[in-house]
């Protein structure tokens, strides 16, 4: 596997390496040891795999409260997705900041999101199928979450917004006297 850090201090970006032969391929998507190796140790007592008929499909941007708070390992299986991570961490010198990735079965790859981060995608393709793993359980009182097109954080998602829940578009906006003054945020592409 490869392992490329963000610029945003604890977002990974995995790639798998296949072995081809006549048969297809083989990789490993997960070592213990190779993951620890970079710092990457959790448990996963959770995994969900969610699937969108629709490209447009905003999923996110979503993160749990400690004592819940969770690591996610985040592949798609299906389709296309573009995957967001942001960082929300008040002592980070990248709070506020995003970066972004296309996740789909023909790139192997798959995000690694640290606690403290809000997560969410945009379905590209249609049929699109996320499967990811949780360093923690799901907890309905401890979920958070900001809005897509929260002005503070100034997110660019690379199709037009078709579909979102109800719920999504109630969510207040950011409020920086929470946390301290935001950074200028990124363009969120530069990790590819």
């Amino acid at each position: 596997m490869k392992f490329t850090e963000s610029p945003l201090p604890g977002l990974w970006l995995i790639e798998t390496e296949p072995v081809h032969d006549h048969r297809g391929f083989f990789a490993r998507t997960w070592s213990d040891d190779e993951f620890a190796e970079h710092g990457l140790v959790a448990a996963w007592p959770q995994q969900n795999l969610q699937y969108s008929p629709r490209p447009g499909t905003m999923r996110g941007l979503h993160y749990q409260v400690p004592p819940h708070a969770e690591v996610k390992l985040v592949r798609c299986t299906r389709g296309r997705v573009y995957d967001v991570a942001l960082d929300l961490r008040p002592e980070s010198q990248t709070f506020g900041k995003w970066a972004g990735n296309y996740l789909s079965p023909d790139e192997h790859k798959a995000v690694w999101v640290p606690q403290g981060f809000a997560h969410g995608y945009l379905t590209i393709e249609p049929h699109s199928e996320v499967f990811y793993l949780t360093s923690n359980k799901y907890v309905p009182a401890s979920v958070r979450g900001v809005r897509y097109d929260d002005p503070t954080f100034a997110i660019s998602w690379p199709i037009d917004i078709e579909l979102v829940p109800t719920d999504y578009v109630t969510w207040p906006d950011f409020n920086e006297d929470r946390t301290r003054e935001l950074s200028p945020p990124s363009d969120g592409d530069g990790w590819r």
